[in-house]
This record gives structure tokens, C-alpha cells and sequence, in this order.
């Protein structure tokens, strides 16, 4: 496994509306250390992540991993530091150049047109 490349795995293909630039999405998610720690996941807080895609309002990886999703779908992205936080720490668990894992299922695309 190549842990400097953005890794997408498609657990469910979902056959919604398809996540494009700009999109309002709305997906449940959970994040994981390479170890297997969850960090945080939306299923804990009972409502999903709301986040516009492709604009940098997220990390890179969700950026580019997120794009092309069908709603229903279920991904596994694995997101190397770089396109992740890089050298910051976030919280009590993401060191600086953690490498990230999240299971995303999409919920709903909401799209401007």
C-alpha cells in the first residue's frame, strides 16, 4: 500500500445524485488512525456532516475523494498527511503527519441548479 496517495474504495455504490464541485453534502462519516483509533465519527453525534465539496472548506482528501460519489454510496478513503493535516495537530489524537482513514456513507447531494 502506497501510504503517500490518496486511496478510494467503494464499499457500496451508491445510484443518487453524484457529488460534483460545489455541492452541498450531507454524509455520516468515521475517522480513524492508521492503528485503528476513531477520532470522531458524525454516527456518535447523531446527525450527519454537512460540508461543501471541492472548495477547500475541507481537507484536501475529502476534496478530492469526495467528487464523483453517488448518494447512498458507501467509501472508504485513506488519506495520506499531506492531504490530510500535515504537520498540525488536531485534538488530542491526530498528530502532526498522520495518516487518516474514513468510512463515509453519502446521504443526500444538494446542488445549486
Amino acid at each position: 500500500m502506497n501510504t503517500s496517495e490518496l486511496q478510494i474504495t467503494d464499499t457500496v455504490l451508491g445510484n443518487g445524485k453524484e457529488a460534483v464541485k460545489g455541492a452541498l453534502l450531507l454524509a455520516h462519516y468515521e475517522g480513524l488512525l492508521e492503528d485503528g483509533t476513531k477520532f470522531d465519527s458524525s454516527y456518535d453525534r447523531g446527525k450527519p456532516f454537512q460540508c461543501v465539496i471541492g472548495t477547500g472548506r475541507v481537507i484536501k482528501g475529502w476534496d478530492l475523494g469526495l467528487m464523483g460519489m453517488r448518494e447512498g454510496g458507501k467509501r472508504t478513503l485513506f488519506v495520506p498527511s499531506h492531504l490530510a493535516y500535515g504537520e498540525r495537530q488536531v485534538g488530542n489524537l491526530i498528530r502532526p503527519h498522520s495518516n487518516l482513514i474514513f468510512h463515509i456513507e453519502l446521504i443526500e447531494v444538494r446542488t445549486r441548479e
